[in-house]
């Protein structure tokens, strides 16, 4: 619902303060209980943080969350397409409702009666406010990756091909209206609108990757459950790219370069790929 990993942490820290005071033995639910406490702040938090996003410099992308390569439990949540950088960019088109009665209903899987409960609404009401969110975003929610491997071995040759400066191949591996969104939040330097056409977009990043200095590399990644890239320079994470595919073809790449944002992303163990 937040788009944020440090706010996200906060809201389920400020439950648990906040269950420990009371008398859990007369919750007959604790998931709906919980569910409910953690929606009203999210809620919360969204209509005091929306004048912030008013005033954001360039694009606005959500914090990238890379999923631990052990067998952290964490991981089976992150590796939900409701949790990519395209699912949670497209969030940001919604109301506050809008997206609690979207992620209850779509993410975790609530009925209508308990979504209704937790919301404050008529089941009435959140089957409109479902069917309503559906046709705001048309077709971005029928978007489907490819398999994990595949998805995997696509980003690959597209991150070879940009460091071998291979335009014809970077063409041939983006969409014809793919988009690249950079977010740098006025900190560091990033496009500051998006970047449309593959044309525009290989230009874009060729240039970039031409300039690279010494002691930039790439690592591969799972950002939010999707393969994705991390780089880093002399050690120090420098950006998280995260992609939509349709067809075989990259339709949208999102570039997170905010230092803020990063703050809580480690250096992958795994060598570079470039």
């Amino acid at each position: 619902m937040l788009g944020s990993v440090m706010d996200a942490e906060d809201m389920v820290q400020d439950v648990f303060v906040a269950i420990d005071r009371l008398d859990v033995t007369t919750i007959t639910n604790p998931k709906a209980f919980l569910c409910k406490m953690v929606t009203n702040r999210c809620l919360d938090y969204l209509r005091s943080a929306r004048k912030q996003r008013e005033v954001y410099v360039g694009p606005w992308l959500p914090e990238p969350l890379l999923a631990d390569e052990s067998n952290d439990p964490a991981s089976a949540v992150i590796a939900r397409d409701t949790l990519s950088i395209a699912y949670l960019t497209m969030m940001e088109k919604l109301t506050a409702t809008e997206r609690a009665v979207l992620v209850l209903r779509e993410a975790l899987a609530f009925d209508y009666g308990e979504i209704a409960e937790i919301v404050g609404k008529t089941e009435a009401n959140c089957r409109k406010i479902l069917s309503r969110v559906k046709q705001k975003l048309g077709e971005e929610m029928g978007s489907a990756n490819l398999p994990y491997e595949q998805n995997k071995k696509l980003i690959v040759d597209f991150m070879q091909a940009i460091h071998a400066g291979d335009t014809e191949k970077m063409l041939a591996l983006l969409a014809e209206d793919v988009v690249l969104y950079s977010d740098g939040g006025g900190k560091v330097l990033a496009a500051r609108h998006p970047i449309r056409s593959r044309e525009r977009v290989a230009a874009f990043l060729a240039g970039i990757a031409r300039k690279r200095p010494a002691g930039f590399h790439a690592y591969l990644a799972t950002v939010n459950g999707l393969p994705g890239i991390v780089h880093a320079w002399d050690g120090r994470i420098h950006s998280v790219i995260s992609y939509k595919l349709r067809d075989g073809r990259l339709e949208a790449i999102y570039i997170i370069l905010n230092p803020e944002k990063l703050k809580h992303i480690s250096l992958p163990a795994s060598p570079p790929i470039g």
